[in-house]
C-alpha cells in the first residue's frame, strides 16, 4: 500500500512539474508575433516622426518671416541679415542659431513665400 501511495505522489509531482511551463513551440510562437508587430508599427512610426519634422520646420520658417514682415512695416525696410532682426528683438539668438543651423537666409524665405 505505501508503494502505491509513493508511485501515485510521485506520478501526480511528475505531471505537475512538465506542465509548469511553456514548451518551445509556444515561445516560438509569442516572439514571432511579437516581431510581427513590431515589423508592422515601426514603419508608421518612422513615417510619423518624419512628418512632425517637416511641420516643425514650416512653422519655423512661418515664424522667421512673420518676424520678417513685422520689422518690414515697423522699420520701412526689409532686413538685411538675421542681425537686423536680432538688434532690433525680433528674434532672439537661439532662433539665428536654429535658422542656420538649417541653413535658413531672408532670401530663402522671400523664394519659399512665392
Amino acid at each position: 500500500m505505501k508503494k502505491n501511495v509513493k508511485k501515485y505522489l510521485l506520478n501526480l509531482l511528475n505531471k505537475n512539474r512538465r506542465q509548469a511551463g511553456f514548451t518551445l513551440i509556444e515561445m516560438v510562437v509569442v516572439i514571432a508575433i511579437i516581431v510581427i508587430l513590431i515589423l508592422l508599427i515601426a514603419p508608421n512610426l518612422l513615417e510619423q516622426k518624419g512628418r512632425a519634422e517637416n511641420r516643425t520646420n514650416d512653422a519655423f520658417k512661418t515664424t522667421l518671416r512673420t518676424q520678417v514682415e513685422l520689422y518690414k512695416d515697423d522699420e520701412g525696410k526689409e532686413p538685411t541679415s538675421f542681425e537686423d532682426l536680432k538688434s532690433k528683438k525680433y528674434l532672439t539668438e537661439e532662433q539665428i542659431k536654429k535658422a542656420e543651423a538649417k541653413k535658413i537666409t531672408i532670401a530663402s524665405l522671400k523664394d519659399d513665400a512665392k
